[in-house]
């Protein structure tokens, strides 16, 4: 069986197109792909990403917990457990590590809220 080679009629449509067209027509179709997984990452989260965020930002295993929680508790899931922190911080004037230990002992909750109005 022989395959039909159709190359040149699928790449009509590009035929005339310059390097430059093609490079930019690229990296246009690349970012439709993309979006969509974009969009869920911005839209969904999950406890385990938060905890890792969180970790990242500097917060033992142990101090994240209790914020995760919190974060939860309020209803925040989707605003980010990050974002509280840091949200927290820039309203006290303190750092983030200081804020998110706040938080991971139970300090500062009522005030959580009110960051995201």
């Amino acid at each position: 069986m022989k395959r039909q080679d159709d190359f040149e009629k699928r790449r009509q449509h590009l035929a005339n197109l310059s390097d430059e067209q093609l490079y930019e027509k690229f990296w246009a179709l690349a970012g439709e792909i993309v979006q969509p997984m974009l969009d869920l990452g911005y839209k969904n989260t999950t406890p385990s990403i938060e905890r890792s965020i969180l970790l990242r930002m500097g917060f033992s295993s142990l101090e994240v917990k209790p914020i995760v929680e919190g974060v939860i508790s309020k209803g925040l899931m989707g605003k980010g457990c990050g974002n509280v922190v840091w949200r927290l911080a820039e309203k006290k004037g303190i750092s983030v590590r200081e804020a998110g230990l706040l938080l991971a002992d139970g300090k500062e909750w009522d005030t959580v809220p009110t960051l995201f109005n």
